[in-house]
């Protein structure tokens, strides 16, 4: 059974009341009174709940074995910085991101990007499209048994991201560049990384020296020339196979 996401604080020592969204989920598995099923709370702790009540949209669940899970999570934190894509792209990038092990969205206006979300005009839909890739995170994490939600910034232009701080190290994805993403990796110790990645048609050469000058290194994934739905989640699972801990030794 996947694990459903019940937002805490936790209390075992009392009933606690369900989000109208697990009520759904549970009466559409027919969980029956006096069942278990897993839950977390989105920031590591896990827990078994024992269904109480459930009516409508309510009910209610007894928290037992509660504690800290974090298993699942890496050392380092990966940041896919990724490029607004058009169509129902987006919804596939965060996914799989989420599931290949990204703790962090962030969508950015480049460009080249087709869909628009940044201008005054754009607030609405900008806020739906956030309100919708929070729940692509949430369902991805109840599917692949992740604990803690990873988190979805504000969408930004391109040029306001650069100027914010980053302590982690930062790679643009790029099929002209003549450093490989590989060679990187091997090079640097397990740390939080950023992972930028252009929208359809890739980022501008503008952008890539804009990138340059803020620490970014260019970095490419290899000969072929990857969709930007596709690159994102290749360079995540790049990074865990150079710095899992047995490839780690094996470099060391």
């Amino acid at each position: 059974m996947p694990q459903f996401y019940l937002p805490g604080p936790w209390d075992s020592e009392k009933p606690t009341p369900l989000t109208p969204e697990v009520a759904h989920h549970l009466r559409v598995r027919r969980i029956e009174l006096g069942e278990t099923f897993p839950i977390f709370d989105g920031n590591g702790q896990v827990a078994k709940a024992k269904l109480l009540s459930l009516s409508g949209k309510s009910g209610s669940a007894q928290l037992s074995e509660i504690r800290t899970d974090i298993h699942r999570e890496t050392p380092y934190a990966i940041t896919l910085a990724q490029g607004l894509a058009g169509g129902d792209k987006m919804d596939w990038i965060v996914e799989k991101a989420i599931e290949t092990g990204a703790q962090v969205i962030a969508p950015l206006q480049c460009e080249r990007s087709i869909l628009k979300l940044t201008r005054s005009s754009d607030q609405d839909r900008a806020h739906k499209r956030q309100a919708h890739w929070k729940g692509i995170i949430q369902a991805a994490c109840e599917q692949c048994d992740r604990t803690v939600l990873a988190t979805l910034e504000p969408i930004q232009n391109f040029d306001a991201y650069l100027k914010e701080p980053k302590s982690a190290l930062k790679l643009l994805l790029s099929p002209d560049a003549t450093q490989s993403l590989y060679s990187v990796l091997v090079e640097n110790a397990p740390q939080d990384i950023i992972l930028m990645i252009g929208p359809e048609g890739g980022h501008s050469p503008e952008e890539e020296t804009q990138a340059q000058a803020a620490g970014y290194q260019i970095v490419s994934l290899g000969e072929r020339i990857l969709r930007t739905e596709t690159a994102g989640v290749v360079a995540i699972t790049a990074v865990h196979s150079v710095w899992n801990p047995e490839m780690q030794k094996r470099l060391g």
